[in-house]
């Protein structure tokens, strides 16, 4: 993406400093909306499989939705290309990808799943099984997540990612819910 259409995107974010660094924080309106219907929406159909539908936990990955992922995701994606902006060629697509990985990592699913269990007030079933789902779930989904993480990151433009990356995580929260059965 080149630098012009970075600070587009970023556009009248809020603006903080950090060692001399600027970063602009994106959190906008169609992020929030897009966040709150397709992460619930890809939960719902994992929660409507597993025989584990909750008003309480559709409520909940709305919020989570709205909130942690509509924040945290597009600003991390805009960091991936301030990140790689000085690198060409097969570096920088390796890195993005690579980048995008590394966000997506057992924590990050770990938490998902803890969403999941605190808004189906399964809170018993927070436990240590949980890191070894998450850490499951991310080893065996590594080729698909490359693919998807290399589409995502080097063949759309980073206003379309997280609307791209929350379809992606939409169909992986099913997986992810249905990797408590696998695993």
């Amino acid at each position: 993406m080149r630098n012009k259409e970075l600070r587009s995107y970023l556009g009248n974010s809020k603006k903080i400093n950090l060692k001399n660094k600027a970063i602009k924080l994106n959190y906008t309106k169609s992020n929030i909306a897009r966040g709150a219907i397709i992460y619930s929406a890809g939960d719902t159909i994992a929660a409507f499989l597993l025989d584990e539908f909750s008003m309480y936990r559709l409520l909940g990955m709305v919020l989570i939705g709205a909130t942690v992922y509509a924040f945290e995701i597009p600003n991390y994606f805009a960091w991936i290309d301030q990140k790689t902006a000085s690198y060409t060629g097969v570096k920088k697509t390796m890195a993005k990808t690579g980048l995008a990985i590394a966000y997506f990592n057992p924590i990050w699913i770990w938490r998902h799943l803890v969403f999941i269990k605190l808004f189906s007030g399964q809170f018993e079933q927070i436990n240590l099984h949980l890191w070894y789902i998450a850490g499951m779930s991310f080893l065996v989904n590594i080729p698909i997540s490359f693919i998807a993480n290399y589409g995502i990151q080097n063949k759309i433009n980073l206003r379309w990612r997280f609307l791209a990356s929350a379809l992606f995580s939409a169909l992986m929260a099913i997986y992810y819910a249905m990797s408590e059965t696998l695993f």
